[in-house]
C-alpha cells in the first residue's frame, strides 16, 4: 500500500465501481480502514472539489425573453404586424405586438422556472457525515516522529462529524440509522444495514446491504451490489463503515439528475412549428406573385402593393394566439376546479390529448405501496389457515416485544389478514430482524412448562434451520421460486417446542424447527386503477410499466389490473421498447425508453413522484407528477394532479382532447376558408381591370370571419375527436385545406359567373362597386356555412345543436347581408345589391353547402378510420 503520509492527487474519474474488491478499492484510492490525514483530505478537496450537486446554470430571463422571438409562431405574428402597419392598421398591428410580447413572456417565464428546479435536488443531499480522520503527521508530538512503526502507532483516526461537501474520495464513514448516504460508497463493515434507494430505483422495500465482495445477482446492475450504496439513499436500519467511492458530480445520483438535458420540442410545439412555416411561406411567396402576375397582365406595378399585402393578410389566421390560449385556459381551468388538476404550462394540455404512450411505475400508481397477504399454503400448496395464524402471532408479539425504528408493512398485513388470531397467545421473548439471518423469531408460552418458537423469514434462511430431508427441501425452495416468479412475495413460516427457561433466546435456539409453510403477499391494487386503465386503452392509449421492481411483482399487478403484461422486459433489453413493462429500470433506463418511444413518433406522457422520476419526466412530452411528490419532480413536472390517480389523468387526457379538437376545427376552417379566397383573389386580380377587393374591405371582412371564430374556443367537439389522440399534422392539414380550399375557390368563381352573366350582362363586372359589395356578401355567407359544416359533419349527422359556433356563424351572415346596406358599408365603398342577386346567391350557397357536406362527410369516415387525424 502506498505511503499514507503523502498527499497524492485526486484519483481518476471511475466510470464503474463494480468488479473489485474492497482491498484493491482502498489500494487505488491510497486510503485505509484508518481513514485519510487531514493534509490528505486536504489536498484532495482542492484537486476534485467540494461534494456538492452542480449548480444548474439558469439561463437569464431576458435571454429566454429574446429566444422566444425566435419561435416560428412567433414569427408569423411579426410578420403580420408588419404587414398591417405596412396598409396603416395600426391598431391591428398594436393589437398583433402585444399578442407577441406577451407570449414571450409567458415562455420565458415558464421556462425560467424550470431550469431553477435542480434547486429542489439539493435537499436530498446529506448535510454532515461522520467521517475517520487521522491527525496529520506534522500535528504528531516528537516521540511519535521518531520512526515510521511509532509513528503509526501513535497515528489512530478520530471519528468526527464534518460538512458532508468536505468529503472527498479515499474517506472512511459511519452509517448510521436515518442517516442520507452522503456519497458512492463500498462498504467495509456492515452491520445489519438495510438502506431505501427508491430514489435511484423506485424500488419500494429496503434493500438489504452487507461488506462481502462477491458480486450481485447475475443481469443486476450497481444498485443490486450488496456492497454498495449510492448517493440520494437512506440507511433504514443497521449500521456501517464505507470507504468513499465518488463525490460531486460523479456520484450515480449527480449523473442522473445534475446535468438533465431540455427535452426537444413537445408534440404542440411540433405541430404549431410545421404549420407556422407552412403559412410563411405562403405568406412571403403571396405578395410576388399577385405583384408580378398584375404587373404582367394588367400593367399594374406598386399600386397593387397595398392589396397584394391584404391578401397576405388574409392568408393567416391572425385569431390563432388568441384561440389557442382561450382554448388552452379554459380547459386548464376546469380541469383544477372540477379535478384538481394544475396544468402548469397550457401547450401541456394539448400534448395530454395527442398522448398515445402513457408511462409509469407500478408503485403507488398501479398498487399502493403497501403489501396486502394474498393466501397461506403448506408444504403442498394447499391453503393452510394455522400457517397465517403462526405468522400473526410472530408479527404480534415481534412488535410488542421489540423496539422496533418503524413497523415493518409485511406484520401490519398479517395482522390485517389475522384479525386477532394471535390474541389466546402469551409472548415471552422475541428476537429482531437481522438482514444476516433474515429472520424474526417470537417465543410465546406453549403447554405446561414449554416454550414455542415461531420463525419467520426468507425461505431458504428458514428452510435450511428445518428438520427436512435435502429432496423435501429442494422441493420446497422450487414451490417458492414459482410462487416468486408468479409475483407474490413469501415469508417461510416454521415453529420448534422448546422447555421453558429463563435465559435470553439466542439466534443459535434457531435450529431443529418444524416447516409450517408460506405465507404469500402482493400489492395492495390501487381501488381506481383498473377502470381507468380500461378507460385509457378504450382512447387509443397504451400504458407501458417502467418499474425499478422485480419482474415478477410487476407482471402480477398488471394481470390482477386486467393488464396484459405480455413479455416483461428487463431494462437494457434489445427491444425493452415494445413491452408493456420494463423492470429493473434506473433512472437512465426510464429517460432513455421514454426518449426512444418519442423518436418512434409517439407523444409520451410519464407520470412520476420521486427523484429516480426527474429525469424521465423532462424527456417525456409530457410530465406528471401528484402533488404529494418531492418537490423536484413537481417543479419538473408539467401537471400536477391533486392525487397519483389514474382517473385524474383520463381526465386530463380528455380535457386535452377537447381543447385540442377545438383548435384543430378552427384551423380547418379558418385555413380551408383563408385559402380559398385568396385562389379567387388571385384569379379575379387577372380577370378584372380593377383590384377585386380594397385593403380595408379584406381587413374588415378577416375582422368580422376573426371575431366570430372565437366561438371555436366555447366548442364542445364530437365524440368521435375525444376517443383518440389529437395530433395537429401539417401535412393532413395541408391535405385538408388544399381540398376544401377549392371548393370555396368555385364558389367564389361561381359568384363572379352569377355577377358577370345573370344580374348585369357581360359588362357588369366592369361595375366596381358592385363586384365589392356583392362578393363581400358571399364571402361572409360561405364563411359561416363553413364554420357549420366543416366544424364537424358528425357533429350535425347526430343531430347535435350548434351552440356557440351556430349563433357566432348566424351573427357573421347578418353582417354579411346588412353591413353593405349601412353607412359603414358606404364608408368601405360598397352599395345596396338588388334582390335578384341575393335569390342567384343562394343556388349558388346550396350547392356550395351540398359539396362542402359531401366531402365533410368522407373525411369524417377517413379521419375514423385513421386516428391522430386533426
Amino acid at each position: 500500500m502506498a505511503s499514507e503520509t503523502a498527499a497524492p492527487s485526486a484519483p481518476p474519474p471511475r466510470t464503474g465501481v463494480t468488479g473489485s474488491t474492497s482491498l484493491q478499492d482502498l489500494r487505488r484510492l491510497e486510503s485505509s480502514l484508518r481513514g485519510l490525514t487531514e493534509e490528505q483530505a486536504e489536498a484532495r478537496l482542492a484537486d476534485v472539489g467540494e461534494n456538492v450537486l452542480p449548480e444548474a446554470r439558469t439561463t437569464s430571463w431576458a435571454l429566454l425573453f429574446v429566444r422566444g422571438l425566435r419561435d416560428p409562431f412567433t414569427t408569423v405574428l411579426l410578420c403580420l404586424g408588419l404587414v398591417s402597419a405596412t396598409v396603416t392598421a395600426w391598431g391591428t398591428a398594436g393589437v398583433i405586438l402585444c399578442l407577441v410580447v406577451v407570449s414571450c413572456v409567458l415562455r420565458a417565464t415558464g421556462e425560467y422556472r424550470a431550469d431553477r428546479s435542480m434547486a429542489g435536488l439539493r435537499e436530498l443531499v446529506a448535510a454532515t457525515a461522520t467521517v475517520l480522520r487521522r491527525t496529520d503527521a506534522v500535528d504528531e508530538p516528537p516521540a511519535q516522529r521518531a520512526g515510521r512503526r511509532v509513528a503509526e502507532k501513535g497515528d489512530r483516526p478520530r471519528e468526527r462529524e464534518i460538512p458532508a461537501a468536505e468529503l472527498v474520495p479515499g474517506d472512511v464513514i459511519r452509517l448510521a440509522p436515518g442517516d442520507l448516504v452522503p456519497a458512492d460508497v463500498r462498504l467495509l463493515r456492515a452491520s445489519g444495514l438495510t438502506v431505501h434507494q427508491a430514489a435511484l430505483t423506485g424500488e419500494s422495500a429496503p434493500v438489504v446491504k452487507s461488506a462481502v465482495d462477491a458480486p450481485g445477482p447475475p443481469g443486476g446492475g450497481p444498485f443490486d451490489e450488496p456492497h454498495l450504496c449510492f448517493q440520494g439513499s437512506t440507511v433504514a436500519t443497521g449500521g456501517g463503515t464505507a470507504l468513499v467511492l465518488e463525490t460531486g458530480a460523479r456520484t450515480r445520483f449527480a449523473r442522473a439528475h445534475g446535468t438533465l438535458a431540455r427535452r426537444g420540442a413537445s408534440a404542440f410545439e411540433r405541430s404549431v412549428h410545421g404549420i407556422s412555416w407552412v403559412l410563411i411561406r405562403f405568406m412571403l411567396l403571396t405578395p410576388p406573385l399577385v405583384l408580378m402576375a398584375n404587373a404582367a397582365l394588367r400593367g399594374r406595378g406598386l399600386e397593387t402593393l397595398p392589396f397584394a399585402v391584404a391578401v397576405a393578410v388574409g392568408l393567416t389566421p391572425e385569431m390563432l394566439p388568441v384561440i389557442v390560449t382561450t382554448c388552452l385556459a379554459r380547459g386548464a381551468s376546469l380541469l383544477a376546479r372540477s379535478h384538481g388538476v394544475i396544468v402548469k404550462r397550457l401547450p401541456a394540455l394539448h400534448d395530454l390529448g395527442a398522448v398515445d404512450v402513457l408511462c409509469l411505475d407500478k408503485t403507488g400508481t398501479l398498487t399502493q405501496d403497501r403489501p396486502v397477504v394474498e393466501r397461506a399454503l403448506d408444504g403442498d400448496g394447499e391453503d393452510a389457515p394455522d400457517v397465517l395464524r403462526w405468522a400473526a402471532v410472530n408479527a404480534w408479539w415481534t412488535l410488542q416485544l421489540v423496539d422496533l425504528p418503524a413497523p415493518d408493512a409485511l406484520d401490519e398485513a398479517l395482522l390485517d389478514a389475522a384479525d386477532g388470531a394471535w390474541e389466546p397467545y402469551e409472548g415471552v421473548a422475541a428476537l429482531p430482524f437481522d438482514p444476516v439471518r433474515r429472520l424474526t423469531t417470537a417465543v410465546v408460552r406453549g403447554r405446561l412448562g414449554t416454550h414455542t418458537l415461531v420463525v419467520k423469514g426468507a425461505p431458504e434462511a428458514v428452510l435450511e434451520r428445518c428438520v427436512l430431508d435435502p429432496g423435501e427441501r429442494d422441493r420446497l425452495l422450487a414451490l417458492a421460486a414459482h410462487e416468486a416468479d408468479d409475483g407474490l412475495r413469501l415469508l417461510a413460516i416454521a415453529t420448534a417446542d422448546r422447555p421453558a427457561r429463563t435465559r435470553s433466546c439466542t439466534p443459535a435456539d434457531e435450529r431443529g424447527l418444524t416447516f409450517r409453510g408460506f405465507v404469500a403477499f402482493r400489492d395492495a391494487l390501487a381501488p381506481t386503477a383498473a377502470q381507468a386503465l380500461r378507460d385509457l386503452a378504450a382512447r387509443g392509449v397504451t400504458v407501458r410499466v417502467l418499474t425499478g421492481d422485480h419482474p415478477g411483482t410487476a407482471a402480477r399487478a398488471c394481470r390482477d389490473l386486467g393488464l396484459d403484461p405480455g413479455d416483461v422486459r428487463s431494462a437494457g433489453a434489445a427491444d425493452e421498447v415494445t413491452g408493456t413493462v420494463v423492470a429493473r429500470c434506473t433512472p437512465e433506463d426510464k429517460a432513455r425508453i421514454v426518449t426512444a418511444l418519442r423518436r418512434a413518433g409517439h407523444t409520451v406522457g410519464f407520470l412520476g413522484d420521486g427523484v429516480n422520476d426527474v429525469p424521465a419526466l423532462h424527456a417525456a412530452d409530457v410530465g406528471i407528477a401528484p402533488r404529494d411528490a418531492v418537490d423536484v419532480a413537481r417543479a419538473s413536472a408539467d401537471v400536477v394532479l391533486a392525487e397519483k390517480d389514474l382517473t385524474a389523468i383520463d381526465h386530463a387526457v380528455m380535457a386535452g382532447r377537447h381543447s385540442s379538437g377545438n383548435i384543430a376545427t378552427y384551423l380547418r376552417v379558418t385555413l380551408s376558408s383563408n385559402l380559398g379566397n385568396v385562389v379567387a383573389m388571385l384569379a379575379a386580380g387577372l380577370l378584372l381591370p380593377f383590384l377585386p377587393m380594397l385593403p380595408a374591405q379584406v381587413l374588415a371582412q378577416n375582422l368580422c370571419f376573426d371575431a366570430a371564430q372565437l366561438a371555436f374556443a366555447y366548442d364542445r367537439p364530437a365524440p368521435g375527436v375525444l376517443m383518440r389522440p389529437t395530433v395537429l399534422r401539417p401535412r393532413d392539414f395541408l391535405r385538408f385545406i388544399t381540398g376544401f380550399g377549392v371548393i370555396n375557390a368555385v364558389a367564389d368563381l361561381a359568384t363572379f359567373g352569377v355577377l358577370a352573366l345573370t344580374l348585369y350582362g357581360p359588362d357588369a363586372l366592369n361595375d366596381e362597386m358592385v363586384f365589392h359589395s356583392a362578393w363581400f356578401t358571399e364571402n361572409l355567407l360561405t364563411q359561416a356555412l363553413v364554420m357549420l359544416l366543416l366544424r364537424s359533419a358528425r357533429c350535425a349527422a347526430e343531430g347535435r345543436a350548434p351552440g356557440p359556433v351556430g349563433r357566432a356563424a348566424a351573427v357573421l351572415a347578418a353582417v354579411g347581408l346588412l353591413l353593405p346596406l349601412t353607412p359603414l358599408g358606404a364608408l368601405l365603398g360598397m352599395n345596396t345589391l338588388p334582390a335578384e342577386y341575393y335569390l342567384l346567391l343562394a343556388a349558388v350557397l346550396a350547392l356550395y353547402a351540398i359539396a362542402l357536406w359531401a366531402v365533410g362527410a368522407r373525411y369524417e369516415r377517413r379521419s375514423a378510420a385513421s386516428p391522430g387525424q386533426p
